[in-house]
């Protein structure tokens, strides 16, 4: 017998919320995008087997879906920014390897991104992968390797300069 929704909410969200953040880079978006999950798990509940990763299948399939139709619209800019609309940095991250890690993963474009936190953060086979992110396993392959070598030369960099960026 499943659990119920609340339950697994209860039980899944902190984690959940910290892959949707690994996946976007950004606390209030990853925070949409966990809600944005949810509500779809949620009209599916009665049919899921298994709703923790069926919930992160979703979370990247809809990050995905975001950087596919962000290619296909131009790109809005603000026709008047004031001085008050500066963004106010996000002291809520708490440990600096976290926050370091985070800032580094920032940096890659979202595919890399999300390749390396479902593979790395999620321990996720490239079958699994490439199922939630509709490519083909060598795709994520690629996209692995060219996101470990940029880590790599910003890690190096750092390491270089004593400081993150």
């Amino acid at each position: 017998m499943q659990m119920p929704f609340e339950q697994f909410v209860d039980h899944n969200a902190r984690a959940l919320l910290g892959s949707a953040y690994l996946l976007t880079g950004d606390t209030h978006a990853a925070e949409d995008l966990l809600q944005d999950a949810l509500e779809r798990v949620f009209m599916h509940w009665s049919r899921v087997l298994d709703p923790l990763p069926y919930t992160r299948t979703v979370m990247a399939r809809r990050v995905t879906d975001g950087w596919r139709a962000s290619r296909r619209r131009p790109r809005q800019e603000p026709l008047i920014v004031d001085d008050h609309d500066v963004p106010v940095p996000d002291t809520t991250q708490g440990h600096a390897e976290h926050a370091d890690m985070a800032a580094l993963l920032r940096q890659l474009p979202p595919r890399q991104r999300a390749v390396i936190v479902l593979r790395y953060y999620e321990d996720r086979s490239e079958a699994e992968i490439a199922h939630a992110l509709d490519c083909a396993p060598g795709t994520v392959k690629s996209q692995a390797a060219k996101a470990l070598r940029t880590l790599r030369q910003l890690t190096d960099d750092l390491t270089e300069h004593g400081r993150a960026t």
